[in-house]
């Protein structure tokens, strides 16, 4: 057991980092805070990061990704504001479950415009009245003489309010059943038109989150995706590599508070000496520090068991959960080290708290993320009673 990065880790983060600094960080500099990027930047980023590989990171190469291990793609995404790493979540799962669902003809066709960051993917999946459980949708694909109908609403969809196309999680209803099989269809933008609009949020708002309405809207034959694993398998397989990256864009932000807190400690001065060398700052210090050591290492914990071929569902929701719920305090901390400058909008400690609270949400509630993890530890299912699992 090593816990050192290897020599080609450090490179891959390195090379990360230099590429935030050069084109990620001015960007997101020259747009307003307040409001999401534009598709044009958005899709500069994107073709940015196709460089490096981590829009295709879990294709396989002859797919035309880069096969990366998990793990070093979680010491990649670490490095990555938020504000963008969680459209590149979004836009390379979709990516993935588009390879791992669809056909040799859709993936020949869409693929390699996504893999290249030349046009934007999203997923739809959770609805007004349909979150965490992908098989209670009601969005459906009727028929209607020759022509296929999507109807129905989608919320909180990473990347709908530019995207290019979206992979929606829906009903077969074609032959005229009330309650289909789930399956999903590609729905492309400039052949298949439909409404989408931004939703405003308390933080990540340089990203790109929204809604869809579908109605009446035209689905090519071909876009339909004729899963054999099921219409939600390859969504919950995904989510389990989400879930501990949401985790280290959690350690990125406070890591950053941490870091600010740190410099604001030693030139701040209280009773005739710096901030920092009072004992409760320290402690303070201490307690930041510790939370983002634990946080990073389970979420990297978590993408090596996946590496490994492991059993990991659990492990990534436990480490989604304890690294979210462990920096919200960490950066809630580094605010009270700045004291009154904490709640100010100059020291910008205070967006990033807002920026982390957007972390909670995404691929699974502390709520149920903690249900996940009770489900591996006891074979017990509690969301549809208390029946052990086969």
């Amino acid at each position: 057991m090593d816990f050192a990065l290897t020599p080609e880790q450090e490179l891959m983060r390195d090379a990360m980092r230099r590429l935030v600094a050069r084109e990620i960080e001015p960007l997101l500099a020259d747009h307003p805070a307040e409001h999401s990027l534009p598709k044009r930047a958005f899709l500069h980023a994107l073709a940015c990061l196709a460089e490096l590989g981590v829009t295709g990171a879990r294709l396989p190469e002859s797919a035309g990704g880069t096969g990366l291990k998990m793990l070093d793609y979680g010491i990649m995404m670490e490095q990555l504001p938020p504000q963008i790493g969680v459209s590149l979540i979004g836009h390379e799962a979709s990516t993935t479950r588009l390879h791992a669902d669809g056909n040799d003809e859709q993936r020949a066709r869409l693929l390699p415009d996504f893999i290249a960051g030349r046009r934007l993917f999203c997923t739809g999946s959770t609805e007004p009245d349909t979150g965490s459980d992908p098989r209670g949708v009601r969005t459906r694909l009727t028929r209607r003489g020759d022509r296929l109908l999507l109807n129905g609403r989608k919320m909180w969809i990473t990347n709908v309010s530019a995207c290019d196309a979206i992979l929606v999680t829906c009903l077969d209803a074609r032959e005229g059943e009330s309650n289909g099989k789930v399956i999903k269809v590609v729905v492309e933008r400039e052949r298949s038109n439909f409404d989408a609009r931004e939703i405003d949020t308390i933080g990540l708002k340089q990203g790109l989150l929204g809604e869809a309405v579908f109605q009446d809207c035209p689905v090519e034959a071909r876009n339909v995706v004729a899963s054999s694993a099921g219409g939600t398998e390859v969504l919950k397989t995904s989510w389990a590599v989400n879930r501990p990256l949401f985790g280290l864009f959690a350690v990125h932000l406070a890591q950053r508070a941490f870091d600010m807190a740190l410099d604001y400690a030693r030139v701040r001065k209280q009773f005739g000496k710096p901030i920092a060398a009072h004992q409760l700052v320290q402690k303070n210090l201490s307690d930041i520090a510790t939370a983002i050591t634990t946080s990073r290492l389970l979420c990297y914990h978590a993408l090596a068991m996946i590496d490994l071929g492991a059993a990991t569902e659990g492990v990534a929701a436990m480490a989604k959960r304890y690294a979210q719920n462990a920096c919200q305090e960490a950066l809630w901390q580094a605010m009270n080290v700045f004291g009154a400058m904490g709640l100010s909008t100059e020291a910008k400690v205070e967006a990033l708290y807002r920026d982390m609270r957007m972390i909670a949400i995404p691929d699974g509630t502390n709520e149920i993320l903690a249900l996940i993890h009770g489900r591996d530890l006891t074979g017990f299912e509690a969301f549809r009673g208390l029946a052990p699992r086969p």
